[in-house]
C-alpha cells in the first residue's frame, strides 16, 4: 500500500508567516506503528522554522513524535491521534503568531 495523503492544509498569516500541514496514511511498520506519517511546520516570512511537529525516523532518542522550535530545541510529543495533534499545533501556531505580532 503506497502512502496516501489523509490531511493537507496550508495558510499564510498577515505578517507573512505561514504553516503547512500534511499527513499520510502509511503501512503500519516499525518506523510508523500508528500507520501515519506527518509533518506540520510553521515558518516565518523568510522560511525559517518557528515550530515543527513531525515523526520522521530520526531523533529516536527523544521519542517517535517530536516538537522542534526556532531555537533548535527538540522535545517529545504525546501522540493521542492526528486530530489532537493538529488541534495542538494550530493552538501553538496562533500563540506564537500573537506573541510575534503584539
Amino acid at each position: 500500500m503506497p502512502a496516501t495523503v489523509v490531511y493537507r492544509e496550508a495558510s499564510e498569516k498577515p505578517d507573512g508567516s505561514r504553516y503547512e500541514m500534511v499527513a499520510w496514511r502509511v503501512p503500519e511498520n516499525e518506523e510508523y506503528p500508528e500507520g501515519v506519517k506527518y509533518s506540520l511546520q510553521y515558518m516565518d516570512d523568510d522560511g525559517d522554522t518557528l515550530l515543527r511537529y513531525d515523526n520522521a525516523p530520526h531523533h529516536r532518542d527523544i521519542g517517535r513524535h517530536r516538537r522542534h522550535t526556532h531555537t533548535g530545541e527538540v522535545t517529545k510529543l504525546d501522540f493521542t491521534g492526528l486530530a489532537d495533534l493538529i488541534t495542538d499545533f494550530q493552538a501553538e501556531v496562533n500563540d506564537i503568531h500573537d506573541r510575534r505580532t503584539n
